[in-house]
C-alpha cells in the first residue's frame, strides 16, 4: 500500500491517490472526466457531464439541513504536467508517483497534482461520506483551468441552483481569497531566413537548475526565467543559432532552456569567456532565489541550417526586449501584484520561431497595457502577434456573507485571524460569476508549495486543518 494512503484524513488521501492514477493534462481530460462520472454514478448521485466536459454531481442535504441554502463546491480536474529533464515519465500512461517527506507529500521528479487534486479529493470525500452534516450540494468539477479556463468559460448555464460557491483552489491554509487576476495569452510567430549550412563545431548550451514555479503566485519572487537568461547569454554571442527551446506551459515560470549553434574555434573562445562572465553575474543576481542556477556547454553533432545573422540579431534583441515579470503593483491593495507577464515558452528551428506568453492583471485596462507592451518588440520585428484566451478577473466583495461566516468559523476553531486577500493567480471565480451572476464566492484550501513545478508539495498537517475546517463550515451553513 502507498504510504500516502495511510495519512490522515484517510478518505481524502485515498481519493487523491485514485485521482493521481488517472492522466489529466489540460485539454486531454477524457480519462479523468470518465473517472469523475463513474465516481458520481457509483455513489448513486445525480451525475451530469455538460457539453464541454465539466462534471456536476449533486447530493441532497442531510437530515436537518434541508432548509439551508444549496452550496456549490468547485475545483478543477486538470493538472499541470511537468517533469525534470532527467526524469523518465510518460504522463499519458503513468500515474503520479507520490512519496511522504516528513510533513510533505511529493512526487518523483514530476508535478504532484495537488493543484487542484487536493481540492477535488476534499469534495469527493464529502460526496462519498455518510456521516457528515451538509446542505444540498452541487459539486462542480471543471476542465482545462490551467491552460485556458475553458470549462468555466463554457459551463452550461441553468444547471446550477446554488448561490454560494466554495472554490477549493487556494494554496495557503490561513488565507481566504475574495478576488483574483484575469489573464490573456499572447502568441508570437515569425518566419526567419536560413543561412548556409553551418561550418565549425556544433554546441549545445543548457540553462538549468532554476526553481521556476507558478507564473501568478510566484511571479513577485523575482526568480530567473530560463528563456530570458538564454536570450541574455546569446545577445552578443559570436554564434550561429540553429535551434532553441525553453519552458513549457504559459502558467509555469521556465526552469530550463537549450540552444544549439555553430561557431569556430576563435569565436568559441570569445563566447566562452563572455558567457563565463555573464553566468557569474547572473548567479550573483539570483543567489537568494535560484541558488542552483547553472549552465552546461557541450559539443554537439548538429545538422541543419542556422538562422541568418541579421534575423538572429533581430530575434534575440526582441526576446531580450520582451517584458517579463512584475509590470505593476496595485496602488490600492498592499503587496498585491496588479499586472505581470511570463515569457513562458520559446521554440526556434528550421525557419520558424514561436514565443508563448501570458499576461495577468486584476485591472482590465492594465491587462491590455501589459499585453501591448509585450507585443511591441515583436511588431517591430514584423512577427505575427495573436491575443487569445482572455478571461476576466474577480472583483473582491469585502461584504460577502460567506466570507463573514468563514472568518467567524476560522476564529472559533483556530483562535486567530485568517488573511483575507486578492491574489495574482487566475481563479475560475470571475468567469463563474459571469456565467451565474449573483454568486457569493470564496476560495480557500490547504497549503501547497511549488505548484506547476516538479518541486510541488502538499502539507499533510495543513490538509488535516483545511479539511476539518471545510466540514465545520458545511455543518454551519
Amino acid at each position: 500500500m502507498s504510504e500516502v494512503r495511510k495519512l490522515q484524513p484517510n478518505d481524502v488521501w485515498n481519493h487523491f491517490e485514485d485521482l493521481n492514477a488517472v492522466p489529466r493534462a489540460s485539454k486531454k481530460e477524457e480519462q479523468v472526466i470518465q473517472f469523475m462520472v463513474d465516481f458520481g454514478n457509483g455513489l448513486g448521485l445525480n451525475t451530469y457531464r455538460d457539453p464541454i466536459g465539466n462534471v456536476i454531481i449533486k447530493k441532497p442535504a442531510t437530515p436537518g439541513k434541508e432548509k439551508s441554502p444549496t452550496v456549490i463546491l468547485q475545483a478543477h480536474i486538470d493538472m499541470v504536467h511537468q517533469k525534470n529533464n532527467d526524469t523518465v515519465f510518460d504522463f499519458s500512461t503513468q500515474g503520479i508517483q507520490t512519496w511522504v517527506d516528513g510533513d510533505w507529500v511529493r512526487a518523483n521528479g514530476t508535478t504532484l497534482g495537488a493543484d487542484n487534486g487536493l481540492g477535488v479529493s476534499m469534495i469527493m470525500a464529502v460526496l462519498a461520506a455518510k456521516d457528515i452534516a451538509h446542505p444540498a450540494l452541487e459539486a462542480l468539477f471543471t476542465i482545462d483551468e490551467e491552460t485556458g479556463m475553458t470549462g468555466a468559460k463554457e459551463l452550461e448555464q441553468g444547471i446550477l441552483e446554488g448561490k454560494i460557491l466554495l472554490n477549493i483552489d487556494t494554496e495557503e491554509d490561513d488565507e481566504f481569497t475574495i478576488g483574483c487576476a484575469g489573464g490573456i495569452d499572447t502568441t508570437i510567430e515569425w518566419k526567419y531566413d536560413l543561412d548556409s549550412e553551418g561550418s565549425g563545431k556544433g554546441y549545445r548550451l543548457t540553462v538549468k537548475g532554476l526553481v521556476g514555479g507558478h507564473s501568478g503566485t510566484d511571479i513577485h519572487l523575482q526568480r530567473g526565467n530560463a528563456n530570458k537568461i538564454m536570450a541574455r547569454l546569446l545577445q552578443h554571442a559570436p554564434v550561429r543559432l540553429v535551434r532553441m527551446e525553453g519552458g513549457s506551459l504559459r502558467n509555469a515560470i521556465p526552469r530550463e532552456a537549450v540552444a544549439e549553434f555553430y561557431t569556430d574555434e576563435t569565436n568559441f573562445q570569445s563566447f566562452k569567456k563572455q558567457m563565463d562572465r555573464l553566468v557569474s553575474e547572473i548567479k550573483e543576481e539570483l543567489a537568494s532565489v535560484d541558488p542552483n542556477f547553472d549552465v552546461l556547454l557541450e559539443e554537439k553533432n548538429l545538422s541543419g541550417k542556422s538562422m541568418s545573422p541579421v534575423h538572429q540579431k533581430q530575434f534575440i534583441n526582441a526576446l531580450v526586449a520582451c517584458f517579463n515579470g512584475v509590470f505593476r503593483m496595485s496602488p490600492d491593495i498592499a503587496d498585491l501584484v496588479e499586472a505581470s507577464n511570463n515569457v513562458a515558452r520559446v521554440e526556434v528551428g528550421e525557419g520558424n520561431a514561436r514565443v508563448l506568453t501570458l499576461q495577468r492583471s486584476s485591472v482590465e485596462s492594465s491587462k491590455e497595457d501589459v499585453a501591448n507592451t509585450v507585443s511591441a518588440p515583436w511588431h517591430v520585428l514584423g512577427a505575427s502577434v495573436t491575443h487569445s484566451g482572455s478571461y476576466p478577473g474577480w472583483k473582491p466583495n469585502p461584504n460577502s456573507t460567506i466570507l463573514t461566516v468563514m472568518v467567524d468559523r476560522y476564529r472559533l476553531l483556530f483562535g486567530e485571524e485568517p488573511k483575507v486577500l486578492a491574489c495574482h493567480a487566475g481563479l475560475e471565480c470571475g468567469i463563474l460569476g459571469e456565467r451565474y451572476p449573483g454568486l457569493d464566492m470564496i476560495s480557500f484550501g490547504p497549503t501547497i508549495r511549488g505548484a506547476h513545478s516538479p518541486d510541488e508539495r502538499a502539507s499533510v498537517s495543513s490538509l488535516q486543518k483545511s479539511h476539518s475546517f471545510f466540514l465545520n463550515v458545511l455543518a454551519h451553513l
